[in-house]
């Protein structure tokens, strides 16, 4: 099949690379920056780039707009397509935001966290889906089968919701491991001590319900310990407050 992209970052990088390494064709990559667009048009072996405003109906089986979620509005009203199935990759944006923009319509989203410089080579990416129609349905499945083999159907409440599971589970997470590593750096101790417990927390969740699995003074409500770290955080007020307010959920979960 035949597609074309707007967006030059991370999602649109790994959109592109994979179609076209399964054969589909990108025939066109469009976004504000030309250079960008070049340079990402070159690496999917595509000859057309340009601006939103070059896109031709007709010419591929789907546009992926592959842009920031508040870019989506914007964008969506600089297109108008009645054969071409548009693609919104987001997934707390409602398929709706571009329902005035296409005949058909779509919504894929990955469930990872996805960098231009180091994509993922495997399959094991869930995927969430939403189609406006039969056509719409047909055509993305098609394409997106050639990115992963975890594909589900997910309207929008279950994925702002799914979204959100995702950015506490994968951001929240990145930050803390960055606090932890500030203290390891700040205190003469090497982050990789940590990285044994780390990896068996998540070697654990594979197999069992994190709610069962919770250790630590929160869930043993060791009093002195918890106000001993507390106390130690004293010079860090904002990971003071994360601290207090986790422990606190712990305790009441």
């Amino acid at each position: 099949m035949k597609f074309s992209i707007i967006g030059t970052g991370n999602i649109a990088w790994f959109l592109g690379t994979r179609l076209v390494t399964a054969r589909h064709k990108c025939i066109g990559v469009y976004g504000r920056d030309a250079a960008k667009a070049k340079t990402f048009a070159e690496a999917l072996l595509c000859e057309k780039y340009g601006t939103i405003d070059e896109i031709e109906d007709g010419k591929a089986d789907a546009c992926f707009m592959a842009v920031s979620d508040a870019a989506i509005p914007s964008v969506a009203s600089q297109i108008s397509l009645s054969q071409t199935v548009l693609v919104h990759t987001a997934g707390a944006v409602t398929i709706d935001s571009i329902s005035n923009s296409a005949a058909d319509c779509a919504v894929v989203w990955p469930v990872y966290s996805i960098l231009k410089n180091n994509l993922p080579a495997h399959r094991n990416i869930p995927c969430a889906w939403e189609t406006s129609s039969d056509k719409a349905k047909r055509i993305v499945l098609t394409m997106m089968h050639a990115i992963t083999d975890e594909l589900f159907e997910a309207k929008y409440e279950q994925r702002r919701w799914l979204h959100l599971a995702a950015v506490m589970s994968n951001n929240f997470i990145t930050h803390l491991m960055a606090i932890c590593e500030k203290v390891c750096t700040d205190n003469d101790l090497p982050f990789s001590t940590l990285l044994p417990i780390i990896e068996q927390t998540f070697d654990r969740i594979k197999q069992s319900s994190p709610q069962l699995l919770q250790t630590g003074p929160a869930v043993r409500n060791d009093t002195s310990t918890i106000q001993s770290q507390i106390a130690l955080l004293e010079q860090h007020p904002g990971w003071q407050n994360i601290y207090k307010a986790m422990t606190e959920s712990i305790q009441k979960s």
